[in-house]
């Protein structure tokens, strides 16, 4: 919800961005600020993660069944090593060399897809599963870029923010098709086999 803030006539106006407001010196006290250091740990994190997640989906193609999940996992593949080199572009925008810290709880999300993909049955069961362990990845990656492409527009950065927006968009695009799968024929094929 937008703030907003009195004109001195008893009417409102939302208030901008705070950046475009800002001097110069105000945005260079901003960018080496403790959100600015909050902000690039949590690009460190996510760039480890999507980092990881390159070598985790195809284990998720892998194992998956449906047509139509392995090629909802195939597309997110290619657009999960687009966000690898977009997350550099962050890195290269605010003049840092990109670093990854491990994030431990994509960690976890992987470790936990790994145990689903073990003891779910091949077939509709396990698809679903599949689907279930990567929806929570996605959820963590939307409120991660979220949170990043918001610090990006306090702080200023404009190429950052729009960097940050467009894999956000992509995160949220992949989470739909992931649901589309599951409502439209993975959690009803599963829901009718018969558990051994």
């Amino acid at each position: 919800m937008p703030n907003s803030n009195s004109n001195g006539n008893g009417k409102t106006s939302s208030s901008s961005n705070p950046s475009q407001k800002m001097s110069a010196s105000d945005k260079s006290s901003m960018q080496s600020s403790q959100l600015m250091k909050l902000f690039e740990d949590e690009l460190k994190d996510i760039y480890w993660a999507e980092k990881a997640l390159t070598k985790a989906i195809p284990k998720m193609i892998e194992k998956s069944s449906s047509p139509v999940l392995t090629k909802a996992l195939t597309a997110h593949l290619a657009e999960t090593e687009k966000h690898v080199e977009r997350v550099e572009q962050v890195f290269q925008s605010i003049g840092q060399t990109a670093s990854a810290v491990k994030c431990e709880a994509i960690a976890g999300l992987m470790k936990e897809a790994e145990s689903i993909m073990e003891e779910c049955e091949e077939g509709s069961m396990r698809d679903a599963g599949i689907i279930s362990a990567a929806q929570k990845i996605e959820h963590y990656e939307i409120a991660s870029y979220g949170t990043l492409r918001q610090f990006a527009e306090t702080l200023g950065l404009v190429e950052a923010e729009k960097l940050l927006k467009t894999i956000l968009e992509e995160e949220k695009a992949c989470d739909v098709t992931l649901t589309l799968a599951a409502v439209q024929a993975i959690n009803v094929d599963a829901s009718e086999e018969v558990a051994r």
